[in-house]
C-alpha cells in the first residue's frame, strides 16, 4: 500500500495509509478544504500521509480533531468524502 487511500463506508470516511487505519464518521465531519500552507495552520493536526513540498493538502475538520491529508490527487479525496 503505497498512497493514501480514503473511501466512504456506510456511516464513516475510511482513511488507509500504510499499516494505519483512521475511521471519521460522518457525522463528526465540519469542514473538508484544501490548504495552501505546508504543514498546516493547527499545530496539533493529525496528519497522515507523505508530506513533499510539491503535495497537496486536504484538511478535515471534525468535532474534536483536525486530519491533514497529504496527497497528490485532492480532487478525488475531496470528492469521495464529500459523496
Amino acid at each position: 500500500m503505497l498512497g493514501l487511500h480514503v473511501m466512504k463506508s456506510n456511516d464513516s470516511v475510511i482513511i488507509k495509509w500504510q499499516l494505519s487505519k483512521v475511521e471519521i464518521p460522518t457525522s463528526d465531519i465540519l469542514d473538508v478544504s484544501l490548504d495552501e500552507t505546508y504543514g498546516g495552520v493547527e499545530k496539533e493536526a493529525i496528519r497522515i500521509g507523505t508530506p513533499y513540498g510539491t503535495t497537496d493538502r486536504v484538511v478535515i475538520r471534525t468535532k474534536t480533531k483536525t486530519f491533514i491529508l497529504y496527497t497528490s490527487n485532492p480532487t478525488s479525496i475531496k470528492r469521495e468524502i464529500l459523496s
